[in-house]
């Protein structure tokens, strides 16, 4: 028994994964790089090699954990070169953390042990050391895009920026609220829908609607949603996949995508959602700036050069307010011959919000009272005569066109009603009737396309390269 007991205690020992030592602190290159080891001399770092360099009386090596854009240097010696330390290999390193002689980092780890992990075939692999791939390169492989500088760059501004979101909402009162992935409105009313069925089994005989009893979709916005919980709470947000069966191969289509929505309760006034509105986009842009300054050097140097100063010149100016109507006679005077339509009446295509933005000197512009028969049914009548317009906003941004589109919401019943026995949906709507018969008050509300407003900021092209995994027609890897 005793023989077993030393037997079990060595293998347990010498296994890879129990490599420690109690006076061993983790920590990650981040917290390294940035001063958050006070009084750690032992050090742990795993990650990926970024760099190999073996000279005759000492190894370099350049290790990256994602939490930083920069690499931590580790210096070791030579006898520590393994044959699988290679660009793209996992290693865990144990060490001293010591000063760097060196000019381009202030600290370093004096390897005591180097263990690699997962070996990397380099011939195989598809991204080279110290080669920059093009964007429509690196797309075709899904699964292994995170680990080039820029994804990466891009994956941390993503999260900062969903987390300046939420603190936004959360700062200023709203509650956040879990809208269904799957329902059965058709919000925006357009018809781009994906149909949920079960594939588990054929429906028996008399049944109706599949699994759920009733035709079932994946949702294109959760606004009809936040409406209900806004007969309860005054302000309600919801950040979450979006979906649009749209058979586009543009570089602004998406076929899933997350949307930022908001509404607000006993609002009369469009101001009050363009206010939030742009203080929304500027205090998340604000916070971008500043937490992440090294993840968007690499976009305006590499990917967008300017694209800095476009960007803080939109948080220091007074976003513009126009009308739809200015916005028309705007267009029809333009020096430009645009594709589409400029009448009074047709609905404002990207060319056309691409140039009001530009008129304006790149400055976001509001363009809000929209012909009525343009929007959705739950928007607000103005009943202003012959020019019927609708309480309805679009922010234009540059560079992008639309980011957020908003209205304040029909809450008079008999004119709701009446449109909805004109579009022939009063019995699927009855619900949404409802809301107006048992305490309803004004109110209104907006959605921002989140990897719209990734590409704004950031100067990318393509939607394809602001989602980790994006999905259009033809394409659903992974």
């Amino acid at each position: 028994m005793l023989a077993s007991v030393k037997l079990a205690t060595r293998l347990v020992s010498h296994h890879p994964w129990h490599y420690c030592h109690r006076s061993v602190t983790r920590l990650s290159v981040h917290e390294v790089l940035t001063g958050h080891n006070e009084d750690k001399k032992k050090v742990k770092i795993q990650g990926w090699v970024r760099s190999v360099r073996a000279q005759k009386e000492v190894l370099f090596l350049h290790v990256n954990d994602g939490s930083s854009l920069q690499n931590l240097q580790i210096v070791a010696e030579p006898s520590l070169k393994h044959s699988s330390i290679s660009f793209g290999s996992a290693v865990e390193v144990s060490g001293d953390l010591v000063r760097s002689v060196g000019a381009k980092q202030s600290v370093e780890v004096k390897a005591e042990d180097i263990r690699v992990v997962g070996e990397c075939d380099t011939t195989d692999f598809p991204f080279k050391i110290k080669e920059r791939h093009p964007p429509e390169y690196v797309r075709q492989f899904p699964h292994l895009r995170c680990r080039t500088n820029t994804f990466g760059s891009l994956l941390r501004i993503r999260s900062e920026a969903t987390a300046a979101i939420h603190e936004y909402f959360k700062s200023n009162g709203f509650i956040h609220i879990h809208t269904p992935i799957i329902t059965s409105n058709d919000c925006e009313g357009a018809g781009e829908l994906f149909q949920v069925q079960a594939g588990s089994k054929d429906p028996a005989p008399g049944e109706d609607g599949g699994f759920f009893g009733v035709p079932a979709f994946l949702t294109v916005s959760g606004q009809l949603h936040l409406e209900i919980m806004s007969g309860a709470f005054t302000k309600v947000f919801t950040f979450g996949p979006t979906f649009r069966a749209e058979n586009s191969q543009t570089r602004r289509h998406l076929a899933e995508f997350y949307m930022v929505e908001a509404e607000i309760s006993f609002t009369e006034s469009l101001e009050d959602i363009m206010q939030v509105m742009e203080d929304l986009f500027k205090r998340t842009t604000s916070s971008l700036l500043d937490k992440c300054a090294e993840d968007l050097s690499l976009f305006f140097k590499h990917v967008s050069p300017g694209q800095k100063d476009r960007s803080e010149k939109l948080i220091k100016n007074k976003f513009i307010v126009m009308s739809y109507t200015e916005a028309i006679e705007i267009l029809r005077r333009a020096p430009v011959a645009f594709q589409y339509s400029t009448e009074w009446g047709c609905d404002l295509q990207t060319e056309h919000e691409k140039y009001l933005v530009r008129h304006c000197g790149d400055v976001p512009v509001f363009v809000i009272n929209y012909p009525y028969d343009l929007k959705p049914f739950y928007t607000r009548d103005n009943e202003d005569g012959p020019q019927r317009t609708a309480s309805a906003v679009d922010l234009l941004v540059p560079g992008i066109g639309e980011l957020f589109g908003g209205s304040l919401r029909e809450e008079r019943l008999h004119i709701l009603q009446s449109r909805l026995d004109r579009l022939g949906l009063t019995d699927t709507y009855q619900w949404y009737l409802d809301l107006r018969k048992f305490g309803s008050v004004p109110h209104g509300g907006f959605g921002m396309g989140f990897e719209r407003y990734l590409q704004c900021i950031l100067g990318v092209d393509n939607i394809k390269d602001v989602i980790p995994f994006p999905r259009f027609p033809y394409s659903c890897l992974l």
